[in-house]
């Protein structure tokens, strides 16, 4: 992940305003309809994607920023949240029924994409999803502030022992940004 620590501490602070609603109550209706016991958002930040989930299910939460996941912590008591690096997850092997991602890819170097791939799928036991902004041929997507590229996960899982059960646009009510939606279930 990119190593900007002021541009990711500013947006541990801000992250009510980064809040997406929709985008929250998706990714907790999906992972209930797949009747889950265990949930990882990799790259939680300050656990708005997590807000909507129910407390009795068994929700954990990692970012390599200090300062969200005390937030998280504070915000999400019943929860567990973690400091930590998709490049090297301190989880067990199969240890998640449902890991997501959501625009956290996009932020990781290419030179580190494969391993972190590899981590989603090695901690996951059934599903991965990963929502994140698109580009065919992964190029680099303008910001003035960080280093972005589009991803395509679709053609990453393809080396993977996986059934490709989703990969459409978000549709723009739930995300503006419209970034791509691929579901994974692991064979």
């Amino acid at each position: 992940m990119s190593n900007n620590t002021e541009y990711w501490n500013k947006y541990a602070e801000n992250s009510n305003s980064n809040y997406n609603e929709e985008m929250a109550k998706f990714i907790r209706d999906l992972a209930v309809s797949l009747r889950v016991q265990n949930v990882l958002e990799v790259g939680c930040n300050s656990g708005n994607d997590l807000k909507l989930f129910p407390q009795e299910l068994d929700v954990s939460g990692i970012d390599p920023n200090e300062s969200a996941i005390r937030k998280a912590s504070q915000s999400l008591p019943h929860f567990k949240f973690k400091v930590g690096s998709i490049t090297e997850l301190p989880f067990e092997d199969s240890s998640f029924d449902f890991v997501f991602t959501r625009n956290v890819l996009n932020y990781i170097g290419d030179e580190n994409m494969k391993k972190s791939v590899n981590e989603l799928f090695r901690v996951s036991r059934k599903y991965i999803l990963n929502v994140e902004y698109f580009s065919d041929n992964e190029s680099q997507i303008p910001d003035a502030f960080i280093s972005i590229r589009g991803r395509n996960m679709y053609k990453r899982w393809l080396d993977f022992k996986v059934k490709i059960i989703s990969n459409v646009d978000m549709h723009e009510e739930i995300d503006p940004k419209k970034s791509k939606f691929t579901l994974i279930r692991k064979i």
